[in-house]
């Protein structure tokens, strides 16, 4: 593995069924409302987006978010992402007994913008991605409570 390039793997464990979930999960427009880090998504069309994400770093990433897969009853998302990382990240969502877990996938490469700060820092890159990853599952567990 490059410097630039990143892979990472998180898995969230939530009570209850995957069906809200799935629907939080696949509403990208909406995740600002639980996920601090995501400071805001406008839609581009019916199938792509443009959001910034910001985490404890001081560096905003602007991407372009383009659904590429959206499989609900088989619990797959997917998006392919542009801008200050391209590649992609998906959701693969299950439910076992009460729990359901969401797992997230994704590979992306840094923009050159961003390239110097990657190859210097890929460890406090990656502490800093596994934060903003746990906020996210602490406001995702909130929100599909909130709407039960």
């Amino acid at each position: 593995m490059t410097p630039q390039r990143f892979v990472f793997h998180h898995e969230w464990s939530l009570p209850g069924p995957a069906e809200p979930v799935i629907d939080a999960l696949a509403d990208i427009e909406h995740y600002p409302r639980w996920w601090p880090q995501v400071r805001s998504v406008e839609s581009l069309d019916v199938m792509s987006g443009r959001a910034r994400i910001r985490s404890l770093l001081p560096v905003t990433l602007h991407l372009v978010l383009t659904r590429e897969i959206e499989d609900r009853e088989g619990g797959h998302l997917r998006v392919a992402l542009d801008g200050d990382l391209s590649g992609w990240a998906q959701w693969s969502v299950a439910t076992s007994g009460e729990m359901t877990t969401a797992t997230f996938d994704q590979e992306v490469r840094v923009a050159a913008r961003l390239s110097r700060a990657a190859t210097l820092a890929p460890a406090v890159l990656r502490a800093n991605h596994a934060w903003m990853m746990r906020q996210g599952r602490h406001g995702l567990a909130q929100e599909i409570t909130r709407c039960r």
